[in-house]
């Protein structure tokens, strides 16, 4: 589980375990496939109309792109327990919202970073529009956030529970 507060990440030790794996994929194994493919797409050739030798440059730039985010990342991680059951909002807890008070049109998310996003339940980063408005909360509380149009919306922060996977 991820969570970002300022410039500190906050990551299980499994989390923690898999980003680390993947950086060192992509540092050593992954560059040196990179690095074959623009050589033998190179070798093919008239490098202005070679379609192969300008993916693989592309795949290297996400590729060491990635590598750059995941380096940041993990220097600025801590390694440590889900938060408190406090009822407080903050990264790594479930929240569940009623939009303009209306207990029937709820939300429940799970406020992280995206590096934790998972398809069993929607993600909000803690710097969204949402994410923001929500954070430091207590259940009960009404919080305002604004809209991609510029006007303000208000939810009722309903439960706060930490994320247990």
């Amino acid at each position: 589980m991820t969570q970002t507060s300022d410039n500190v990440t906050w990551l299980t030790q499994e989390a923690y375990n898999q980003l680390k794996a993947e950086l060192e994929y992509l540092s050593g194994p992954a560059r040196t496939e990179i690095a074959k493919k623009i050589e033998a797409a190179r070798e093919e050739g008239d490098l202005r109309e070679n379609g192969g030798y300008h993916a693989a440059k592309e795949e290297q730039g996400k590729q060491e792109l990635r590598v750059r985010q995941l380096t940041q990342l993990l220097e600025h991680a801590k390694v440590g327990e889900a938060p408190a059951d406090d009822g407080v909002v903050e990264p790594g807890m479930v929240v569940t919202i009623a939009f303009d008070g209306d207990e029937d049109d709820t939300l429940t998310f799970l406020m992280a970073s995206r590096e934790y996003a998972s398809a069993d339940i929607e993600t909000y980063s803690p710097q969204s529009p949402l994410g923001s408005g929500v954070n430091g909360k207590k259940v009960g509380d009404d919080a305002e956030y604004e809209l991609p149009n510029g006007k303000k919306a208000t939810v009722k922060i309903l439960a706060a529970k930490p994320y247990t996977g």
